[in-house]
């Protein structure tokens, strides 16, 4: 069984935005490769939005609403990347602690 300090933070949140965790031993398990694929979506997301945004910022004609749109969907992305890093960093800090 994982100990609690290898628990996996999911790449979603659970009801009223509260963290989810996988215990699980297996990497390669449905849920571990589930995460794993809907963090690969989120940081596409993420680069696809960084490119947006570059082409918005140089538009001088973009509007008020549509610079508030990227920034809410900017602000989502960033906190999926950030979700993404520190459950990946969390699974390489427990890697190097393990056998």
């Amino acid at each position: 069984m994982t100990a609690p300090d290898e628990l996996r933070l999911l790449p979603w949140s659970g009801p009223e935005g509260k963290p989810c965790y996988l215990s699980t031993d297996d990497r390669g398990g449905y849920m571990s490769r589930l995460a794993d694929n809907v963090e690969a979506v989120q940081l596409g997301t993420a680069a696809e939005l960084l490119e947006e945004v570059s082409e918005t910022l140089s538009d001088r004609d973009v509007t008020l609403e549509e610079m508030r749109r990227l920034a809410k969907e900017l602000t989502g992305a960033l906190r999926d990347v950030l979700r993404v890093a520190t459950s990946r960093g969390h699974l390489l800090t427990v890697g190097e602690s393990g056998p």
